[in-house]
Protein backbone atom coordinates (compact mmCIF):
# COMPACT_ATOMS: atom_id res chain seq x y z
CA UNK A 1 0.00 0.00 0.00
CA UNK A 2 1.04 3.12 -1.16
CA UNK A 3 0.48 4.82 2.78
CA UNK A 4 3.38 2.43 3.97
CA UNK A 5 5.64 5.39 3.18
CA UNK A 6 3.88 7.96 5.84
CA UNK A 7 7.00 7.87 8.16
CA UNK A 8 8.73 9.90 5.26
CA UNK A 9 6.20 11.84 4.81
CA UNK A 10 5.52 13.07 8.11
CA UNK A 11 8.97 15.38 8.00
CA UNK A 12 6.78 17.72 5.33
CA UNK A 13 3.51 17.39 7.45
CA UNK A 14 1.70 15.22 5.33
CA UNK A 15 1.79 12.43 7.62
CA UNK A 16 0.69 14.63 10.49
CA UNK A 17 -2.61 16.36 7.96
CA UNK A 18 -3.23 12.77 7.43
CA UNK A 19 -3.47 11.99 10.96
CA UNK A 20 -5.42 14.99 11.32
CA UNK A 21 -7.96 13.86 9.00
CA UNK A 22 -8.51 10.34 10.56
CA UNK A 23 -8.68 11.92 14.01
CA UNK A 24 -11.30 14.21 12.47
CA UNK A 25 -13.47 11.19 11.70
CA UNK A 26 -13.39 9.76 15.19
CA UNK A 27 -14.05 13.27 16.33
CA UNK A 28 -17.26 13.29 14.30
CA UNK A 29 -18.51 10.16 15.31
CA UNK A 30 -17.82 10.70 19.38
CA UNK A 31 -19.41 14.12 18.91
CA UNK A 32 -22.45 13.27 17.18
CA UNK A 33 -23.44 10.56 19.58
CA UNK A 34 -23.09 12.88 22.31
CA UNK A 35 -24.44 15.90 20.84
CA UNK A 36 -27.69 13.89 19.64
CA UNK A 37 -27.71 12.51 23.97
CA UNK A 38 -28.26 15.67 25.07
CA UNK A 39 -30.85 16.76 22.21
CA UNK A 40 -33.29 14.17 22.30
CA UNK A 41 -35.50 15.54 24.98
CA UNK A 42 -35.94 18.40 22.89
CA UNK A 43 -36.41 16.46 19.66
CA UNK A 44 -38.90 14.27 21.44
CA UNK A 45 -41.28 17.38 22.32
CA UNK A 46 -41.34 19.11 18.90
CA UNK A 47 -41.89 15.83 16.40
CA UNK A 48 -44.47 14.25 19.29
CA UNK A 49 -42.41 11.43 19.56
CA UNK A 50 -43.57 8.63 22.27
CA UNK A 51 -40.68 7.82 24.90
CA UNK A 52 -40.32 3.96 22.88
CA UNK A 53 -39.25 5.99 19.85
CA UNK A 54 -37.53 8.62 21.29
CA UNK A 55 -34.85 6.20 22.79
CA UNK A 56 -34.85 4.51 19.59
CA UNK A 57 -33.81 7.27 17.90
CA UNK A 58 -30.47 6.68 20.18
CA UNK A 59 -30.72 2.79 20.11
CA UNK A 60 -30.83 3.12 16.42
CA UNK A 61 -27.32 4.13 15.99
CA UNK A 62 -25.85 2.02 18.39
CA UNK A 63 -27.82 -1.40 16.45
CA UNK A 64 -26.17 -0.33 12.95
CA UNK A 65 -23.07 0.08 14.58
CA UNK A 66 -22.68 -2.55 16.90
CA UNK A 67 -24.39 -4.92 14.10
CA UNK A 68 -21.97 -3.94 11.28
CA UNK A 69 -18.50 -2.86 13.23
CA UNK A 70 -17.00 -6.64 12.33
CA UNK A 71 -17.87 -6.78 8.94
CA UNK A 72 -16.87 -3.04 8.64
CA UNK A 73 -13.53 -3.97 10.07
CA UNK A 74 -13.15 -7.11 7.63
CA UNK A 75 -14.38 -5.04 4.45
CA UNK A 76 -11.38 -2.76 5.12
CA UNK A 77 -8.98 -5.46 4.64
CA UNK A 78 -10.90 -7.09 1.54
CA UNK A 79 -12.01 -3.83 -0.03
CA UNK A 80 -9.91 -1.63 0.61
CA UNK A 81 -9.20 0.78 3.25
CA UNK A 82 -9.12 3.61 1.39
CA UNK A 83 -12.85 2.63 -0.51
CA UNK A 84 -14.34 1.75 2.67
CA UNK A 85 -12.97 4.84 4.36
CA UNK A 86 -13.97 7.53 2.01
CA UNK A 87 -17.62 5.90 0.84
CA UNK A 88 -18.62 5.29 4.36
CA UNK A 89 -17.74 9.05 5.26
CA UNK A 90 -19.88 9.95 2.03
CA UNK A 91 -22.37 7.85 3.49
CA UNK A 92 -22.05 9.16 7.02
CA UNK A 93 -22.83 12.70 5.64
CA UNK A 94 -25.62 11.97 3.60
CA UNK A 95 -27.67 9.99 6.01
CA UNK A 96 -26.61 12.56 9.22
CA UNK A 97 -28.33 15.68 6.88
CA UNK A 98 -31.33 13.09 6.00
CA UNK A 99 -31.91 13.10 9.75
CA UNK A 100 -31.82 16.77 10.13
CA UNK A 101 -34.38 17.30 7.67
CA UNK A 102 -36.75 14.42 9.25
CA UNK A 103 -40.57 15.51 10.43
CA UNK A 104 -41.13 11.82 11.99
CA UNK A 105 -40.06 9.73 14.62
CA UNK A 106 -39.11 6.10 11.95
CA UNK A 107 -37.73 8.36 9.47
CA UNK A 108 -35.47 9.69 12.65
CA UNK A 109 -34.31 5.95 13.50
CA UNK A 110 -33.58 4.94 10.25
CA UNK A 111 -31.62 7.84 9.39
CA UNK A 112 -29.91 6.88 12.63
CA UNK A 113 -29.70 3.27 11.92
CA UNK A 114 -28.06 4.08 8.79
CA UNK A 115 -25.57 6.54 10.06
CA UNK A 116 -24.73 3.74 12.42
CA UNK A 117 -23.75 1.36 9.73
CA UNK A 118 -21.65 3.55 7.98
CA UNK A 119 -19.81 4.43 11.03
CA UNK A 120 -19.38 0.88 11.38
CA UNK A 121 -17.38 0.74 8.28
CA UNK A 122 -15.47 4.00 8.85
CA UNK A 123 -14.41 4.11 12.13
CA UNK A 124 -11.83 0.65 11.61
CA UNK A 125 -11.04 1.67 8.09
CA UNK A 126 -9.79 4.92 9.69
CA UNK A 127 -7.92 2.61 12.43
CA UNK A 128 -6.42 0.22 10.12
CA UNK A 129 -5.01 3.43 7.98
CA UNK A 130 -3.52 4.22 10.73
CA UNK A 131 -2.20 1.27 12.37
CA UNK A 132 -0.83 -0.21 8.51
CA UNK A 133 1.16 4.00 7.49
CA UNK A 134 2.81 3.53 10.47
CA UNK A 135 5.60 1.11 11.58
CA UNK A 136 4.72 -0.93 14.34
CA UNK A 137 6.39 0.82 17.96
CA UNK A 138 6.50 4.13 19.45
CA UNK A 139 5.49 6.15 16.12
CA UNK A 140 2.29 4.30 15.48
CA UNK A 141 0.99 3.76 19.66
CA UNK A 142 1.49 7.52 19.67
CA UNK A 143 -0.56 8.03 16.48
CA UNK A 144 -3.36 4.94 18.47
CA UNK A 145 -3.67 7.50 21.55
CA UNK A 146 -3.93 10.55 19.53
CA UNK A 147 -6.26 9.37 17.72
CA UNK A 148 -8.07 7.76 20.90
CA UNK A 149 -8.17 11.24 22.85
CA UNK A 150 -9.50 12.76 20.53
CA UNK A 151 -12.28 10.51 19.97
CA UNK A 152 -12.76 11.09 23.99
CA UNK A 153 -12.70 14.66 22.94
CA UNK A 154 -15.31 14.85 20.82
CA UNK A 155 -17.79 13.24 22.68
CA UNK A 156 -16.90 15.39 25.71
CA UNK A 157 -17.20 18.40 23.70
CA UNK A 158 -20.01 17.32 21.82
CA UNK A 159 -22.21 17.45 24.92
CA UNK A 160 -21.32 21.16 25.44
CA UNK A 161 -22.02 21.71 21.98
CA UNK A 162 -25.29 19.40 21.90
CA UNK A 163 -26.52 21.98 24.49
CA UNK A 164 -25.99 24.93 22.42
CA UNK A 165 -26.74 24.00 18.93
CA UNK A 166 -30.14 22.82 20.64
CA UNK A 167 -30.47 25.88 22.13
CA UNK A 168 -30.22 27.29 18.46
CA UNK A 169 -32.93 24.37 16.76
CA UNK A 170 -32.17 20.82 17.53
CA UNK A 171 -32.04 20.05 13.41
CA UNK A 172 -28.23 21.88 13.49
CA UNK A 173 -27.55 18.95 15.73
CA UNK A 174 -27.60 16.57 12.83
CA UNK A 175 -26.41 19.70 10.08
CA UNK A 176 -23.31 20.36 12.18
CA UNK A 177 -21.74 17.05 11.38
CA UNK A 178 -22.36 17.42 7.96
CA UNK A 179 -20.32 20.57 7.38
CA UNK A 180 -17.21 18.69 9.36
CA UNK A 181 -17.91 14.85 7.18
CA UNK A 182 -18.37 17.41 3.87
CA UNK A 183 -14.65 19.30 5.05
CA UNK A 184 -12.86 16.08 6.73
CA UNK A 185 -14.11 14.16 3.13
CA UNK A 186 -12.73 16.93 0.57
CA UNK A 187 -9.97 16.69 2.74
CA UNK A 188 -9.12 13.15 3.14
CA UNK A 189 -10.00 12.85 -0.90
CA UNK A 190 -6.40 14.59 -1.06
CA UNK A 191 -4.65 13.04 1.59
CA UNK A 192 -5.25 9.57 1.96
CA UNK A 193 -3.35 7.54 -0.57
CA UNK A 194 -4.03 6.05 -3.37
CA UNK A 195 -3.39 2.25 -2.57
CA UNK A 196 -2.92 -1.14 -4.87
CA UNK A 197 -6.57 -2.34 -5.77
CA UNK A 198 -6.97 -5.31 -3.90
CA UNK A 199 -6.97 -8.52 -5.88
CA UNK A 200 -10.24 -10.24 -5.85
CA UNK A 201 -10.33 -13.49 -3.28
CA UNK A 202 -8.80 -16.51 -5.61
CA UNK A 203 -11.70 -18.38 -3.49
CA UNK A 204 -13.99 -16.04 -3.60
CA UNK A 205 -16.02 -14.16 -0.63
CA UNK A 206 -17.08 -15.80 2.63
CA UNK A 207 -21.09 -14.25 2.08
CA UNK A 208 -22.30 -17.15 4.55
CA UNK A 209 -19.65 -16.09 6.92
CA UNK A 210 -21.28 -12.19 5.79
CA UNK A 211 -24.19 -12.96 6.64
CA UNK A 212 -24.26 -14.96 9.84
CA UNK A 213 -21.89 -13.10 11.64
CA UNK A 214 -23.95 -9.79 10.37
CA UNK A 215 -27.51 -11.33 11.92
CA UNK A 216 -25.64 -12.53 14.79
CA UNK A 217 -24.07 -8.53 15.96
CA UNK A 218 -27.98 -7.73 14.95
CA UNK A 219 -29.94 -9.87 17.08
CA UNK A 220 -27.49 -9.37 20.27
CA UNK A 221 -27.50 -5.77 19.95
CA UNK A 222 -30.72 -5.79 19.47
CA UNK A 223 -31.22 -7.62 22.69
CA UNK A 224 -29.24 -6.01 24.73
CA UNK A 225 -30.57 -2.63 23.96
CA UNK A 226 -34.51 -3.32 23.90
CA UNK A 227 -33.18 -3.82 27.84
CA UNK A 228 -32.71 -0.27 27.97
CA UNK A 229 -36.58 -0.24 26.98
CA UNK A 230 -38.25 -1.46 29.87
CA UNK A 231 -40.63 -5.05 30.03
CA UNK A 232 -42.51 -4.31 27.01
CA UNK A 233 -42.11 -7.13 24.29
CA UNK A 234 -40.10 -9.54 26.95
CA UNK A 235 -40.38 -12.54 24.61
CA UNK A 236 -38.99 -10.68 21.42
CA UNK A 237 -36.16 -9.70 23.45
CA UNK A 238 -35.13 -13.04 25.13
CA UNK A 239 -35.80 -14.60 21.64
CA UNK A 240 -33.21 -12.09 19.89
CA UNK A 241 -30.65 -12.71 23.12
CA UNK A 242 -31.43 -16.25 22.13
CA UNK A 243 -30.97 -16.36 18.74
CA UNK A 244 -27.79 -13.94 18.75
CA UNK A 245 -25.54 -16.60 20.50
CA UNK A 246 -27.36 -19.71 18.08
CA UNK A 247 -26.19 -17.17 14.92
CA UNK A 248 -22.39 -17.27 16.33
CA UNK A 249 -22.11 -20.53 17.21
CA UNK A 250 -23.53 -21.27 13.04
CA UNK A 251 -20.92 -18.28 12.38
CA UNK A 252 -18.32 -20.26 14.06
CA UNK A 253 -18.62 -23.33 12.06
CA UNK A 254 -19.05 -21.76 8.47
CA UNK A 255 -15.67 -20.15 9.35
CA UNK A 256 -14.18 -23.44 9.98
CA UNK A 257 -15.33 -25.11 6.76
CA UNK A 258 -15.01 -21.98 4.38
CA UNK A 259 -12.68 -21.63 2.12
CA UNK A 260 -10.98 -18.06 2.38
CA UNK A 261 -13.52 -17.45 6.16
CA UNK A 262 -14.54 -14.05 6.21
CA UNK A 263 -12.58 -14.44 10.14
CA UNK A 264 -9.44 -16.30 10.74
CA UNK A 265 -10.44 -18.24 13.58
CA UNK A 266 -6.22 -18.61 14.94
CA UNK A 267 -6.59 -14.67 15.53
CA UNK A 268 -8.16 -15.93 18.69
CA UNK A 269 -5.01 -17.25 19.77
CA UNK A 270 -3.78 -14.29 20.62
CA UNK A 271 -4.36 -13.60 24.48
CA UNK A 272 -3.19 -10.02 24.23
CA UNK A 273 -5.61 -8.89 21.54
CA UNK A 274 -8.49 -10.90 23.31
CA UNK A 275 -7.83 -9.71 26.88
CA UNK A 276 -7.66 -6.07 25.50
CA UNK A 277 -11.12 -6.75 23.84
CA UNK A 278 -12.63 -7.97 26.63
CA UNK A 279 -11.28 -4.99 28.64
CA UNK A 280 -12.40 -2.53 26.49
CA UNK A 281 -15.99 -3.97 26.74
CA UNK A 282 -15.79 -3.95 30.24
CA UNK A 283 -14.38 -0.62 30.37
CA UNK A 284 -16.56 1.38 28.35
CA UNK A 285 -19.51 -0.09 29.34
CA UNK A 286 -18.52 0.96 32.83
CA UNK A 287 -17.97 4.03 31.45
CA UNK A 288 -21.02 4.57 29.99
CA UNK A 289 -23.27 3.10 32.08
CA UNK A 290 -21.50 5.35 34.52
CA UNK A 291 -22.16 8.73 33.13
CA UNK A 292 -25.61 7.67 31.88
CA UNK A 293 -26.88 7.05 35.81
CA UNK A 294 -25.06 10.64 36.65
CA UNK A 295 -26.94 12.47 33.70
CA UNK A 296 -30.38 10.79 35.17
CA UNK A 297 -29.24 11.58 38.74
CA UNK A 298 -28.64 15.79 38.02
CA UNK A 299 -31.29 15.98 35.05
CA UNK A 300 -34.25 13.92 36.97
CA UNK A 301 -33.41 14.13 40.87
CA UNK A 302 -31.53 17.60 40.65
CA UNK A 303 -33.39 19.60 37.79
CA UNK A 304 -30.33 20.61 36.10
CA UNK A 305 -30.71 21.62 32.31
CA UNK A 306 -29.03 20.09 29.56
CA UNK A 307 -26.43 22.43 29.45
CA UNK A 308 -25.58 22.57 33.14
CA UNK A 309 -25.31 19.09 32.84
CA UNK A 310 -23.09 18.92 29.68
CA UNK A 311 -20.76 21.50 31.26
CA UNK A 312 -20.75 19.68 34.40
CA UNK A 313 -19.76 16.26 32.55
CA UNK A 314 -16.62 18.20 30.38
CA UNK A 315 -14.40 17.13 33.49
CA UNK A 316 -14.39 13.76 32.32
CA UNK A 317 -12.82 15.13 29.14
CA UNK A 318 -9.44 15.86 30.31
CA UNK A 319 -8.91 12.68 28.72
CA UNK A 320 -8.40 14.40 25.24
CA UNK A 321 -5.53 16.39 26.77
CA UNK A 322 -3.75 13.55 28.75
CA UNK A 323 -4.10 10.94 26.44
CA UNK A 324 -1.92 12.31 23.34
CA UNK A 325 0.44 14.30 26.18
CA UNK A 326 0.90 12.06 29.23
CA UNK A 327 -0.50 8.38 28.39
CA UNK A 328 2.41 7.97 25.86
CA UNK A 329 5.48 8.48 28.43
CA UNK A 330 3.87 6.38 30.64
CA UNK A 331 3.61 3.42 28.30
CA UNK A 332 6.99 4.34 27.59
CA UNK A 333 8.10 3.76 30.80
CA UNK A 334 5.85 1.28 32.27
CA UNK A 335 4.48 -0.88 29.18
CA UNK A 336 1.04 -0.96 27.99
CA UNK A 337 -0.75 -3.55 30.22
CA UNK A 338 1.01 -1.18 33.61
CA UNK A 339 -0.84 1.44 32.46
CA UNK A 340 -4.29 -0.20 31.31
CA UNK A 341 -4.46 -1.65 35.02
CA UNK A 342 -3.54 1.13 36.76
CA UNK A 343 -6.59 3.09 34.47
CA UNK A 344 -8.92 0.15 35.66
CA UNK A 345 -8.01 1.15 39.45
CA UNK A 346 -8.40 4.87 38.67
CA UNK A 347 -11.80 4.04 36.95
CA UNK A 348 -12.34 1.88 40.31
CA UNK A 349 -11.62 4.99 42.84
CA UNK A 350 -13.58 7.28 40.78
CA UNK A 351 -17.16 5.06 40.78
CA UNK A 352 -17.07 4.14 43.93
CA UNK A 353 -16.44 7.91 45.34
CA UNK A 354 -19.88 8.32 43.93
CA UNK A 355 -21.40 5.42 45.49
CA UNK A 356 -22.68 7.30 48.83
CA UNK A 357 -24.13 10.40 46.06
CA UNK A 358 -26.67 12.72 48.13
CA UNK A 359 -29.36 14.52 47.50
CA UNK A 360 -27.60 17.99 47.71
CA UNK A 361 -24.15 17.16 46.72
CA UNK A 362 -22.60 19.85 45.55
CA UNK A 363 -20.41 20.10 42.47
CA UNK A 364 -16.73 20.34 44.40
CA UNK A 365 -18.34 16.70 46.18
CA UNK A 366 -18.82 15.26 42.51
CA UNK A 367 -15.40 17.06 40.96
CA UNK A 368 -12.93 14.10 42.34
CA UNK A 369 -15.18 11.21 40.39
CA UNK A 370 -15.53 13.01 37.30
CA UNK A 371 -11.97 14.07 37.37
CA UNK A 372 -10.27 10.87 38.00
CA UNK A 373 -12.82 9.21 35.58
CA UNK A 374 -11.33 11.06 32.75
CA UNK A 375 -7.99 10.37 33.95
CA UNK A 376 -8.41 6.84 33.94
CA UNK A 377 -10.09 6.72 30.64
CA UNK A 378 -6.74 8.40 29.22
CA UNK A 379 -5.17 5.98 30.87
CA UNK A 380 -6.81 2.65 29.42
CA UNK A 381 -8.36 3.47 26.61
CA UNK A 382 -5.86 4.39 24.01
CA UNK A 383 -3.18 1.70 25.53
CA UNK A 384 -6.25 -0.80 24.86
CA UNK A 385 -6.12 0.17 21.30
CA UNK A 386 -2.74 0.01 20.66
CA UNK A 387 -2.79 -3.96 22.47
CA UNK A 388 -5.53 -5.26 20.38
CA UNK A 389 -4.04 -4.13 17.33
CA UNK A 390 -0.11 -4.87 18.46
CA UNK A 391 1.94 -8.03 16.41
CA UNK A 392 -1.11 -8.43 13.99
CA UNK A 393 -0.38 -9.19 10.53
CA UNK A 394 -1.11 -5.82 8.23
CA UNK A 395 -3.65 -7.80 6.27
CA UNK A 396 -5.77 -8.60 9.80
CA UNK A 397 -5.94 -4.63 10.87
CA UNK A 398 -9.04 -3.85 9.96
CA UNK A 399 -10.76 -7.24 11.10
CA UNK A 400 -8.42 -6.27 14.36
CA UNK A 401 -10.09 -3.00 14.54
CA UNK A 402 -13.82 -3.98 14.02
CA UNK A 403 -13.19 -6.41 16.49
CA UNK A 404 -12.28 -3.89 19.29
CA UNK A 405 -14.78 -1.70 17.79
CA UNK A 406 -17.50 -4.42 18.23
CA UNK A 407 -16.72 -5.03 22.23
CA UNK A 408 -16.82 -1.15 22.64
CA UNK A 409 -20.23 -0.78 21.07
CA UNK A 410 -21.15 -4.14 22.99
CA UNK A 411 -19.33 -2.65 25.76
CA UNK A 412 -21.32 0.71 25.91
CA UNK A 413 -24.90 -0.98 24.83
CA UNK A 414 -24.52 -3.48 27.86
CA UNK A 415 -23.58 -0.85 30.41
CA UNK A 416 -26.23 1.08 29.77
CA UNK A 417 -28.67 -1.43 29.57
CA UNK A 418 -27.64 -2.75 32.73
CA UNK A 419 -27.98 0.43 34.72
CA UNK A 420 -31.11 1.36 32.99
CA UNK A 421 -32.40 -1.78 34.05
CA UNK A 422 -31.18 -2.29 38.09
CA UNK A 423 -32.52 1.54 38.05
CA UNK A 424 -36.06 0.44 36.88
CA UNK A 425 -35.83 -2.71 39.06
CA UNK A 426 -34.97 -0.84 42.19
CA UNK A 427 -37.22 2.20 41.15
CA UNK A 428 -40.54 -0.10 40.96
CA UNK A 429 -39.61 -1.12 44.18
CA UNK A 430 -39.50 1.88 45.75
CA UNK A 431 -42.21 4.11 47.25
CA UNK A 432 -41.81 7.07 44.65
CA UNK A 433 -39.76 9.39 47.31
CA UNK A 434 -36.96 11.88 46.31
CA UNK A 435 -34.98 9.41 49.11
CA UNK A 436 -36.28 6.41 47.29
CA UNK A 437 -35.27 7.42 44.10
CA UNK A 438 -31.83 8.01 45.13
CA UNK A 439 -31.22 5.00 46.91
CA UNK A 440 -32.34 3.53 43.01
CA UNK A 441 -29.52 5.81 41.65
CA UNK A 442 -27.05 4.27 44.26
CA UNK A 443 -28.27 0.68 43.46
CA UNK A 444 -27.54 1.26 39.43
CA UNK A 445 -24.10 3.07 40.49
CA UNK A 446 -22.84 -0.68 41.71
CA UNK A 447 -23.00 -2.32 38.44
CA UNK A 448 -20.10 -0.04 36.89
CA UNK A 449 -18.04 -0.12 39.79
CA UNK A 450 -18.68 -4.15 38.95
CA UNK A 451 -17.27 -3.72 35.35
CA UNK A 452 -14.07 -1.84 36.06
CA UNK A 453 -13.42 -4.89 39.27
CA UNK A 454 -13.56 -7.43 36.33
CA UNK A 455 -12.22 -5.69 33.86
CA UNK A 456 -8.85 -4.91 36.18
CA UNK A 457 -9.21 -8.70 36.70
CA UNK A 458 -8.69 -9.47 32.80
CA UNK A 459 -6.05 -6.86 32.99
CA UNK A 460 -3.99 -7.91 35.61
CA UNK A 461 -3.55 -11.12 33.77
CA UNK A 462 -1.53 -9.47 31.29
CA UNK A 463 1.30 -8.15 34.38
CA UNK A 464 2.94 -11.10 34.33
CA UNK A 465 6.50 -10.59 32.49
CA UNK A 466 4.74 -7.49 30.60
CA UNK A 467 8.01 -5.52 30.89
CA UNK A 468 7.71 -3.32 27.61
CA UNK A 469 5.25 -1.39 25.75
CA UNK A 470 2.56 -3.17 23.69
CA UNK A 471 2.22 -6.21 25.71
CA UNK A 472 -0.76 -6.67 27.65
Amino acid sequence: MAIATIPAARKSGRGWALLLVLCGTIFLEGSDVAMLAVAVPTIRADLGLTTGTAAWVMSGYVLGYAGFTLLGGRAADLLGRRRMFLTWLGVFLVFSMLGGFASDGWMLVAARFVTGVAAAFMTPAAMSIITTSYPEGPQRDKALLVFAGVGAGGFSLGLVLGGLLTELGWRWVFFAPVILAGALLIAALRLVPAEARPEPARRGYDLAGAVSAAAAMLLLAYGIVRLEHGGEGLVLTLGALAAGPALVAAFIAIERRAKAPLVRLGIFRRAAMVRADLAALLFLGAFFGFQFIITLYLQELRGWSSLQTAFALIAMGCDAVLAPTLTPRLVNRYGNSQVIFGGFLLAIVAYGLFLPVGMDWSYAAMFPSLIIAGIAFAFAYGPLTIAATDSVAKEEQGLAGGLLYTCTQFGSAVGVSAVTAVYGIAAARSDGSPDAVLDAYRTALVVPVVMVLLGAAVSALGLRGAGSAGVV
